[in-house]
Formats: structure tokens, sequence, C-alpha cells
């Protein structure tokens, strides 16, 4: 059985707990044992990684991730790319999720039916790298709601970004669809979306049709999430029980109860790195900081910012996902939102970096073997160079981290093996 020390390190393992001089040791895919001070774990023929000090930590985990979203400044630009380049496109993606640390993933929506699908079963596989990940479908949405990107003279299927559903009997069968297709879990579009047309604050999708999408999936063990922002839109998840709930701007204080009494029953991400770009950074793109799109971007972050600082003095945990792959949020930024929380919703360094790994294994639904350095879990790692602690930011570049693990494998191997880095 392969085994890899890693000695000299200084260990953040995930659980909140002050960061300790130690060893961690990793035999096949998971972690053997962890160990405070030096010298603590026999090596035992086991490949040994002198850290010099640097930091070690779990890999992250993005609770709202678009592997096939390609950078482009629309959702047409995005599902327009013919299937075989997307899919390129989409295994380029993957790769620089786990470049840049992210050793897992929840899949927040496909641009094609089984795109998702294919990238995670070629992840797994061992024909690309990438992040150990939960394969969604596309984002299922009403006729005139998000998704529906057709124009009203030619309504056509193959011309809308979503999956678009009138009535009950129409989203039975496509959660029947995607779940045939393979999906992990799937998404429902509760609300609007001020780039499309339909505001943040409507709710167009009935309460009915959210039942039945729950009920569906729940009976094959797939979790719903959902595209929530308006204030009734969150209601009706906690109502239903929809697994995941992402954004969530406006939600009301009534929608805070709600959300707060089945705290533990819920994930939430908000994804502020869309509003923040959107309103700030998108007039390369057409948006100007001036302009009524990105004034109504603002206004909603300025919300956002409100509830989810709410959401923590009540308990309720709050993820990193914002929303990557589009122009202005282009994917491989995305621990920009670890620096969005600790300066914008008042975390600690400590609370941003236990979003992306002890709360990341739990909406990954692994709580039990992901998100910790801790024996028993699997061995997903990261070895930094510097202190997270200190400054948030060293997490954004790749070139500080000095090797990634993913099931006790490395991706990225220190620049030395069997001696000091």
């Amino acid at each position: 059985m392969d085994a890899v020390l890693f000695t000299n390190v200084r260990v953040i393992d995930g659980s909140g707990d002050y960061p300790f001089p130690g060893e961690v040791l990793v035999e096949g895919d998971r972690i053997k044992r962890v160990a405070r001070g030096s010298r603590a774990i026999p090596p035992k023929g086991a490949t040994v990684v002198d850290g010099a000090g640097a930091t070690i930590m779990p890999g992250m985990i993005e609770a709202h991730t678009h592997l096939s979203w390609n950078d482009q400044p629309s959702l047409d630009a995005i599902f327009r790319m013919p299937p075989e380049e997307h899919t390129l496109d989409a295994a380029r993606v993957a790769k620089i999720y786990i470049d840049h640390g992210w050793t897992s993933a929840v899949g927040a929506a496909a641009a094609k039916p089984r795109l998702d699908v294919v990238i995670r079963n070629a992840i797994n596989a061992g024909l690309i790298p990438g992040p150990r990940y939960l394969a969604n479908g596309q984002e299922i949405g009403t006729l005139g709601g998000l998704g529906d990107t057709t124009p009203p003279h030619v309504d056509h299927p193959g011309l809308s970004f979503g999956h678009i559903v009138s009535g009950p009997h129409e989203m039975r069968k496509a959660v029947r669809m995607f779940i045939k297709y393979g999906v992990d879990l799937l998404k429902i579009n509760l609300s609007g979306e001020e780039i499309t047309g339909v505001g943040s604050a409507e709710t167009p999708m009935s309460d009915e049709e959210v039942a039945v999408a729950v009920a569906e999936a729940h009976r094959r063990n797939r979790r719903v999430c959902a595209h929530a922002r308006s204030a009734e839109s969150v209601k009706m998840c906690v109502r239903h029980g929809v697994d995941i709930i992402y954004h969530a701007s406006f939600a009301d204080d009534e929608a805070l109860d709600m959300l707060e009494a089945r705290k533990d029953r819920h994930h939430f991400a908000p994804g502020l790195a869309w509003l923040i770009k959107t309103s700030r950074d998108a007039g390369p793109w057409g948006i100007a900081p001036d302009s009524p799109l990105a004034q109504a971007y603002a206004r909603e972050l300025d919300s956002a910012v409100e509830v989810c600082r709410k959401m923590r003095k009540r308990g309720i945990k709050v993820l990193p996902g914002g929303d990557y792959g589009f122009a202005w949020t282009p994917h491989g930024t995305n621990a920009k939102d670890l620096q969005y929380f600790v300066e914008m919703l008042g975390f600690s360094p400590m609370e941003a970096i236990q979003s992306a790994t002890i709360h990341g294994g739990a909406i990954m639904g692994r709580a039990h073997e992901l998100g910790q350095l801790k024996e028993g879990f699997l061995a997903d790692i990261l070895l930094i160079d510097g202190d997270p602690l200190a400054d948030i930011r060293i997490l954004q570049d790749r070139n500080r981290l000095l090797a990634i693990m993913k099931d006790g494998r490395f991706h990225k191997e220190p620049r030395v093996s069997g001696g000091r880095l």
C-alpha cells in the first residue's frame, strides 16, 4: 500500500481548532494518522514530504459549480457551443478546479443535459483530471422564467438554455429523465435573474411544481438544489425540503426564521462573486457600472450581504460558490469567495476555511469522510506556502499550492518527494 508522510507542517485540520505543528500520514486513499509535534509518526517506508513549515489543510470544496460554463459573456454563448467542443472545454475547466485546490465540487447545473454526467464519469474513470464531482442536469425552469431563452416566435427547446416545464406532470417527467441520464442532483429555478429580463424578486415556479420535483428526486435518492433569490422562493425551498439553496439575496425575516429552524437540513451558498463582478467589473462586456442592470445587481449585493450576515449570526452555514464561469467571473478565481466572506460578511479566516472544508464535506453528502484532516477520512490534502489564516488571499494563488492530493494520489507533486521541499 502506497504511503506518504507529511512532516514538519502546520496543520489546519478543518475542524476549527487552532492550528498546530504536526504530521499527517496517508496510506492508500485515506488519512491513517494525524499527530502533533515532529517525529511523532514512524516513516515505516513511506515517502516523506518535509513541508519545511508549510501549511497543510483539507482540499477545498466548491458548493456551486458549473463545469460547462465556458467563460463567455452570455447564456447564449455558453450553451450554443457545439457539444463536441463543449465536452472538451468542460474537461479543461475540470482540470482548472483541481489545479487551484478544489478537490470536490457540487454541480449546480449543466449547459447540456448529460454534459456534467459525462465529465463526472470521465473524472471517476481517471480519463481526465478533476475534482470529485456531483453531476447535475440542465436547470429546470418554467415557461417565460429563468432558463427559457427561446424567442416568442420560435418556441423550440433546442434554443432554450434550461429544460422548460409547465405544471407538475411535465416537472415529474423532467426529473425522471435527468435521473435516467445519471445525475446526482437536480436544479430547479424558483426565481428570476436580472440579466435575463426576469426580475430576481420574481417567483415564477409554483408550489405544486416544486413539491413534485422534490418528491420525485428524493424517491430516487437524489437531492435538489434551487436558484432562489426572492424571499418567497426561499420559503418554498424550506416548505418542500429543497436540499441546497443558492443565492437567497432577498430573504426576509420570515424566510430566515424558517431556514434557521431547519438549518441542519439545508445547505446554502450565496454566489456573491456574481453580484460583485456583474455590478462592478462587467463593463468590457457591455454592462457599465452605471447602467440600470449593474445598479440592480449592486442593490441586490447590498441585500445579499445583509442577509448573509444575518445567517451567520443565526448559525446558518454559508458556503463558497460564486457562479464562476462567465467572462467576468472566470473559472480559477473561485477562492475570491473566501476573501469576500472575510472582508464583507465578517467571517474570520478560520470560518472562511471551514466553509470550504468541513461544511463542504457536508454538502457533498460525505461529512463522515470529507472536509477534514482526520483519521479515516479521504486523503484530499493541500500543502500551502504560507498561512491562509494570516492572509486568506493566499488560496487564490495556485503557485502557493505546493502540493495537491486527491484520494491519496498527488495531482500536483511537491517539488521534492522523499526529502525537503
